[in-house]
């Protein structure tokens, strides 16, 4: 082999070796250290930003409006309201209700995270001496739905329950709204088993009489 040959030979050696060199290796280990660190980072991030307690406000007797306001001027976001009269109606103008209860006691520490719900009423009508629970047939047993509207009787039964309902007040009417009526009468009785038998309720309207 002549002097020429050898020496574009080793050039070209050379040339490999350096490309050889200047190329990435693969760093697995330091990929999984970013990875963690990412992790560590966001962690910490998550920790940091972990809602501080705050004294919850007193609502009772506060527009729903007001009240809501106020929660969120606390820092409060989380909030929902329920018909503190059992009646099962929704709080679409919160301006035309009024704050009875809240479920979080006024005074006490929370998170800012916490659900606040806030019973209440319209602004023409009573508070009540306690939240009106709504029932539950939860047990596969018969509530007692006496008093309470004909909304509510059913939503507590299961949505494939058979439900007849009939105005009792001697004017035959239809009951359009139910949450604007309430049981007086029931079939079956309460506390008797369900298994998929027709419930009749029989109802007036919310200030009339049962018979």
């Amino acid at each position: 082999m002549s002097r020429r040959t050898l020496a574009c030979t080793a050039a070209v050696i050379a040339i490999l070796a350096a490309g050889t060199a200047c190329q990435p290796t693969k760093t697995t280990g330091s990929s999984g250290s970013t990875a963690t660190a990412t992790a560590t980072a966001t962690t910490s991030s998550s920790d940091s930003t972990t809602a501080a307690p705050k004294a919850v406000p007193n609502f009772v007797g506060m527009g729903l409006q007001s009240a809501q306001d106020t929660a969120q001027s606390a820092g409060f976001y989380t909030l929902k309201s329920h018909d503190a009269l059992g009646r099962g109606r929704h709080q679409i103008l919160d301006r035309d209700w009024k704050v009875c209860s809240q479920n979080v006691k006024a005074g006490s520490s929370a998170s800012t995270d916490t659900e606040l719900d806030f019973g209440a009423v319209k602004l023409a009508e009573t508070c009540p001496a306690h939240d009106q629970a709504p029932p539950s047939a939860a047990g596969g047993t018969m509530p007692d739905f006496h008093g309470k509207s004909v909304k509510v009787a059913r939503d507590a039964l299961d949505s494939s329950t058979s439900i007849t309902v009939k105005d009792v007040s001697g004017q035959d009417r239809m009951v359009l709204v139910e949450s604007n009526w309430q049981v007086c009468s029931q079939k079956p009785a309460a506390g008797a088993k369900l298994a998929g038998q027709p419930v009749e309720l029989d109802a007036v309207k919310f200030g009339e009489n049962c018979p």
